[in-house]
This record gives structure tokens, sequence and C-alpha cells, in this order.
């Protein structure tokens, strides 16, 4: 398998552990959205298609996501559960359960522009060759303890799960997060959406999952501490968003009268 040199830096500056070609992360891309549409059903509303698809063009055009992209494909999904996503290759999908809590043209933009933030910031070139580390890491203990005293087994699994847990993976994961948190907030003010929407899009999922798990134990930033972060991010969020509607930046995108 060819892998590209481990080091490299997201739009944010932050040193990143990718090892995986470009090329082969796009087929991943195409292959996975092309799987979840086999499975899962498109919404047959004309209108709430065209409303995600509008919200996602304004987005879209933007030179960055251009650059990572020149064809993108957006589709929605007649699934209830509230979710989207972006995926290398030009793909975003959106279930039609999102629009229960994304309930304006701007807080859509918000979730839209962190997913894109994703691609834009490599997290899933990151994530798989986080996984292929691990894996040969394993693969290597594995042969090491075969060939000496048992009575460590237990003792190294411990230690290579906590490390794979806790000081890799979990911290990983609320760090991408919050990158795209700030990534996404940026295109959508690029794009001509309110930024402050994405503090009211977090509100309604707070709203929405009020037993969320303490953020020690969970990938994703609390909603607390991201509604801070974000609000952190503002002033210059606001800044793009002048000047993108001073530009004639200003998306117009009919929101459905129902989510059904």
């Amino acid at each position: 398998m060819l892998l590209l040199s481990a080091c490299a830096t997201s739009p944010t500056g932050r040193s990143q552990f990718v090892m995986m070609p470009k090329s082969q992360m796009v087929v991943m891309g195409v292959q996975s959205f092309q799987q979840l549409q086999d499975e899962t059903p498109l919404v047959k509303e004309r209108a709430m298609t065209t409303y995600v698809q509008c919200v996602a063009q304004a987005i879209i055009d933007l030179p960055s996501v251009q650059k990572a992209s020149p064809d993108w494909e957006v589709q929605v999904f007649d699934d209830d559960a509230v979710n989207a996503f972006a995926l290398p290759g030009g793909k975003i999908g959106v279930n039609k359960g999102l629009l229960k809590v994304a309930r304006s043209a701007d807080q859509l933009a918000a979730v839209l522009g962190h997913e894109v933030g994703h691609v834009l910031a490599r997290h899933g070139n990151e994530r798989v060759s986080q996984q292929f580390a691990v894996g040969q890491a394993m693969t290597l203990i594995e042969s090491w303890m075969a060939a000496n005293n048992t009575a460590y087994r237990q003792t190294a699994m411990a230690a290579l799960g906590v490390g794979a847990k806790v000081g890799v993976l979990l911290p990983f994961g609320r760090t991408q997060e919050s990158e795209s948190d700030e990534i996404g907030q940026d295109l959508m003010a690029r794009a001509g959406f309110d930024p402050r929407a994405s503090v009211t899009l977090w509100q309604n999922m707070a709203q929405l999952n009020s037993k969320q798990p303490a953020e020690f134990l969970s990938t994703h930033p609390s909603h607390k501490n991201r509604i801070k972060d974000l609000q952190s991010n503002m002033s210059r969020a606001l800044a793009l968003y002048d000047k993108a509607q001073a530009a004639g930046r200003t998306p117009s995108c009919r929101t459905p009268g129902t989510a059904k």
C-alpha cells in the first residue's frame, strides 16, 4: 500500500499524522457514499432537497472548498436520525431528521460548514492513518508476547488499550471536532450565512440531548465548551460575514414548511 509522509499541517496550523494518499481517500469516500445510497432511501420531498442543496451550494462555491473537490454531490436521506456528513471525493449527505434541529438556513449552514471542515482538514485521513498505526502496533505487541513470557500479556494489552482509547483516539477526536467547528464557522460566514446561528444550533442540540455524557468520556466536546469556543471565534467570523454580505453573497434558501 502506498503511504504518504506522516507530517502534515491542518488549515488551523495543527500538526497532523496522515499517511494515506488523497486518491485512496477519495475512493473510500465515493464507495462509502454509494453504499449509503444503496442502503438508505432518499427523501421524495423536492422542496426539502432543493433547500438543502441551496445551502450546501453556497458553501461548495467557496474557493477553498472547490480546491478540495471541484464536483460535489449533495443528497438528503430519508432518515430521522439527526446527522449529516461530508466525505472525501466531494460527497455530502444530510438526514432529514437534522432539519428538526437545524431550523434555519443559517443553522443548517453551520452543520454543513462543520462537516466540510472535516474534509478540508483531512480528518478522515487522520483517523484512517491512526487506525492503521494502532493496528500495526497491536501486531508488533502480539508478536512480542508470543516470543516472551505470557505473564506480561495482560499488562501489555492494558497499556495498549489505555494508550489507544485515552492517550490518542479520544483527545484527538475532540481536537478534530473543535477544529471543524472553527473552520465551519468561518466557511459559513464566508458564504454569507450568519455565524451567530452556529451557537443557536448547538443550543438546540443541547436541548435535544440534555443527558450527554461527560466530555472526558466522549469523542466530542461538551455542548457548553463547544458554544464557548464558537463564541470566542465570533468576532472574526462576523467580520468575514460582513465582508461576504458587502460582496453580495446573500444566499436565499427557502426553508421547507415541515421536515416530515
